[in-house]
């Protein structure tokens, strides 16, 4: 199937991927617009995990405060190189993160940034609660497992659904910027400030 160049356009338009990866993604799926932009998902993410270890010592620190000024974030938001934390772009995905954390108040940056004895607990109450269901023995760890997941998803930054748009991870927004950059970007730390709660 010849691959015309207005059908690379629209390809573009739909995900912004380059002119040449564009026409191997429609090459490689005979013209399968769908399944092109499939193709170049795939390849966009196996892209960033070979970045992900790239140093990433620049960046930025985004300062968010919301409406009513009862709620404040301070975010470090780092990439590898000061021409990719300057732009516009990465100060939006820094603004982005700040106002998702804002109203999703996280607790840890990713699940293994929870501490053992948490997880041992969550686990005992999930554990204790199945029981009590009468739910059979033989299932209970996979039970058990699956509310550990939606704790980690609830509790941790890079699992939560983005609140913009919750069909993508805020895992999957980094993903996608480390494509777009060309480079690493990673959430360096984070902290939330609400007006009236103790803070360790």
């Amino acid at each position: 199937m010849e691959i015309t160049t207005s059908m690379i356009k629209e390809l573009r338009d739909a995900t912004s991927a380059g002119v040449l990866d564009c026409r191997e993604a429609l090459e490689a799926t005979e013209g399968d617009f769908e399944e092109a932009i499939a193709y170049l998902r795939e390849k966009g993410m196996s892209e960033a995990a070979a970045k992900s270890d790239s140093a990433a010592s620049e960046g930025l620190i985004e300062a968010y405060i919301h409406h009513g000024s009862q709620v404040g974030v301070l975010l470090e938001l780092n990439s590898e190189t000061d021409f990719v934390a300057r732009t516009d772009d990465f100060g939006t995905l820094a603004h982005n993160l700040a106002l998702h954390i804002a109203f999703a108040a996280p607790e840890y940056l990713a699940r293994e940034d929870v501490p053992e004895e948490v997880i041992e607990e969550e686990r005992s109450i999930y554990r204790k609660r199945a029981l009590q269901e009468g739910k059979p023995e033989h299932i209970i760890d996979r039970i058990v497992d699956g509310r550990l997941d939606k704790f980690f998803e609830q509790t941790c930054l890079m699992e939560q659904p983005f609140v913009k748009n919750e069909d993508k991870s805020i895992g999957d927004l980094i993903k996608e910027a480390i494509t777009a950059f060309g480079e690493n970007i990673v959430v360096g730390r984070f902290d939330r400030y609400e007006v009236g709660e103790a803070h360790g």
